[in-house]
């Protein structure tokens, strides 16, 4: 039987997923609220929701059996446990949260209520990492000992609009939104393909310097002056990983903003922003076309109309032939995708976990692992690179 759902936040994310969850089989009803309610209002009537409410706090109360959280990255934290704890099953936009507090309640939360919690990471569904996972589970690389996982996104590229769009007056303070504090799609392309977990961390981060507002401590929100980060995590069992957090950057992130490699004892694999490699003792090989993924909307279709040309890519990528779209619901083969094929798979994993009650892959215990490291990574930043230790909150319970 199809569950209803409420859309927390009615800005641009929300859009495309709110078209994805109204075709989804499994979906009923959908509603939908935002602190400014013309743009729920707008919403609902664009995307033929069933309606809005006037506050969070008013869906909450209602019989609606799940919520979906696109709001400001900092805000997740408290918003999912206060969902999970009125009785509601919660898909939550990245981070996860913003703290190891916040973070401890989120999993307290789930184990006591028994309700479905799953983080939307994209890089858990990107071809690199879907291929590098196969190619893993395979034994291909032998013995993995190290990789690397990029997200580069210049602010230049959208970031600016994208801020201004969700921040109002006071965007500038929010744009200096710390880069480790947004992990987990570097981390999470690199974990959900390793499936390890880490435990400790050096970073650095790089004082920013353009002069205009953004990432000046007089201004932050978050006291925060690095635009650059880049951390250095051990991994338990042995070997290590690298991620890089870049906000100033010479990259054409609008071709692709996440990007990986991987090495091991008999093969490796590395990524580029337009080609795919794998590579072994006797050669190379050029998997790129097996990687790229086919543009399924128009970067100029309306519905984009309030996303910055620069970030319109990531909203109209298909799937790649390294995906298996078998498994979606045919409502989907014809609708627009994104972030390299993810938007499908992470609607179809939250239906189908709340259906069966089983949990997504990226539950709660596997989003901590992709979100604290940089938390705990931004920590190490501020006090020069000291060495930390990542605490873990185990596996999900069988």
């Amino acid at each position: 039987m199809p569950f209803s759902l409420g859309l927390v936040g009615a800005g641009q994310f929300a859009g495309q997923f709110a078209k994805l969850f109204r075709a989804h089989p499994g979906v009923g009803d959908i509603f939908v609220t935002d602190l400014l309610p013309e743009r729920a209002e707008q919403l609902a009537s664009q995307s033929h929701l069933s309606g809005t409410f006037p506050t969070f706090d008013a869906m909450l109360e209602s019989p609606v059996d799940a919520v979906a959280i696109f709001t400001q990255r900092w805000t997740h934290g408290p918003l999912v446990v206060q969902a999970l704890r009125a009785g509601k099953h919660v898909y939550s936009a990245v981070p996860m949260a913003i703290t190891q507090e916040e973070i401890a309640a989120i999993i307290d939360a789930v184990r006591e209520t028994g309700l479905t919690y799953m983080m939307g990471e994209t890089s858990q569904y990107i071809p690199a990492t879907v291929y590098a996972r196969k190619r893993i589970a395979e034994g291909a690389f032998g013995r993995l000992f190290y990789a690397e996982g990029d997200y580069v996104h210049d602010m230049d590229l959208g970031f600016y609009e994208a801020y201004q769009y969700s921040g109002g007056e006071n965007w500038k303070a929010t744009a200096s939104y710390p880069p480790l504090l947004y992990p987990t799609h570097s981390v999470g392309g690199v974990l959900g393909a390793w499936q390890v977990h880490a435990v400790s961390v050096s970073a650095i981060g790089v004082t920013d310097d353009r002069g205009d507002g953004v990432f000046d401590k007089a201004i932050s929100q978050f006291n925060n002056e690095f635009s650059n980060a880049t951390a250095l995590f051990e991994v338990a069992g042995g070997g290590s990983f690298r991620t890089n957090e870049f906000r100033r950057v010479g990259y054409p992130s609008h071709i692709r903003e996440s990007r990986f490699r991987f090495f091991g004892t008999e093969g490796s694999f590395e990524q580029l922003a337009t080609s795919s490699f794998w590579q072994n003792k006797e050669g190379v090989h050029d998997i790129s076309e097996h990687l790229q993924v086919v543009p399924t909307l128009s970067a100029d279709d309306p519905s984009l109309q309030n996303v910055a040309p620069a970030l319109r890519d990531a909203f109209v990528s298909g799937t790649a032939p390294v995906h298996d779209r078998s498994r979606l619901p045919r409502e989907f083969d014809h609708m627009a995708n994104g972030h390299e094929g993810s938007h499908h798979f992470l609607v179809d994993d939250f239906v189908t976990a709340v259906e069966t009650r089983s949990l997504p892959p990226v539950n709660a215990w596997v989003a901590a692992r992709y979100t604290l490291p940089g938390i705990v990574a931004h920590e190490s930043a501020l006090s020069n690179g000291t060495r930390l230790p990542i605490p873990d909150f185990g596996d999900a319970p069988a």
